[in-house]
């Protein structure tokens, strides 16, 4: 094999091996965001979702390692099982397409990149067809040595999401909430602000941070749904359908205000998240520092 050619299967396999490792990554910060998604578009029991999440993550960045090292193993078994993983994954994105249509995100790359079902689905055929293309091609690092990576790779890194982001915590059950509604859905509750502990949110429409928080706080919602979110949107005069539908935030308690009342409640700084323990606000927070535990525990102390 002429070595230009060689050196363009090296860094095709490399290539294809970052993309999975970015992926992975990409759902794996924040894990409750693939979680969510798991449970909102798979249906899947919230505890199912939680394992599935992890084992993928760990699964995916370990197939993605050894591409990006060139090392198939005994009968190029990782080229063949990513392309089985990819496979799996598109039957997954055929279902999404059919069910929800072309304009939810499949989770692809969590929250790092907005992709849909069609564009998944193109993007997993020029990976299906690199795979195809290293797998006549390509024979990578060979030797009994690679036997070991090979196999403690994937071990490893399907443990790692585990110790990473336990799960000693999975939420309230139905005898913890009445608001259980079975599916980490629950049912919109009356607030009263004055009493008790509230997350409440000033957000825009118009900025893209308020949408990331709504988006993280109905993902958390979903996880925990004892969790007490009220959102303040800005400005009376703009739709919110594009805001609802980037967020999936509809469901959780909300109110308008006006334009300028919202800007001087914010400062004109957004989104302000405040945490409110019987109406006064005990901590000022950006929506970065939104943790699904961390909420929950919060309220639950």
């Amino acid at each position: 094999m002429k070595p230009f050619f060689r050196a363009l299967l090296v860094g095709l396999s490399v290539l294809v091996g970052a993309v999975f490792v970015f992926s992975a990554y990409s759902k794996a910060f924040p894990i409750y965001g693939f979680e969510a998604t798991l449970v909102e578009f798979a249906g899947l029991p919230y505890t199912l979702a939680a394992i599935a999440a992890r084992a993928f993550t760990g699964l995916e960045a370990a197939m993605g390692l050894l591409l990006v090292l060139n090392m198939y193993g005994a009968r190029k078994w990782v080229l063949w099982g990513t392309v089985g993983l990819l496979m799996a994954f598109n039957v997954y994105l055929v279902y999404l397409w059919v069910r929800f249509g072309s304009g939810v995100n499949c989770g692809c790359f969590g929250d790092a990149l907005w992709m849909n079902a069609p564009v998944s689905l193109l993007k997993n055929a020029g990976l299906l067809a690199a795979l195809l293309v290293l797998a006549k091609w390509h024979t990578g690092i060979a030797g009994r040595w690679t036997l070991v990576p090979c196999l403690s790779a994937p071990l490893s890194l399907l443990i790692v999401p585990f110790i990473i982001f336990p799960m000693n915590d999975l939420g309230p059950t139905p005898d913890m909430n009445p608001w259980y509604a079975g599916k980490g859905v629950s049912a919109v509750p009356p607030v009263e602000l004055r009493k008790g502990k509230h997350v409440v949110a000033f957000l825009s429409p118009s900025c893209s941070h308020c949408r990331k928080a709504a988006k993280r706080m109905h993902e958390i919602h979903l996880q925990y749904p004892g969790t007490s979110f009220f959102l303040v949107i800005g400005g009376m005069e703009s739709k919110l359908d594009d805001f609802w539908k980037d967020s999936k935030a509809e469901d959780l308690p909300h109110i308008r205000m006006e334009k300028e009342a919202f800007l001087k409640a914010t400062g004109g700084v957004f989104p302000r998240i405040l945490w409110v323990k019987d109406g006064v606000v005990v901590s000022q927070t950006g929506y970065s520092d939104l943790k699904a535990d961390g909420v929950w525990n919060w309220e639950r102390n």
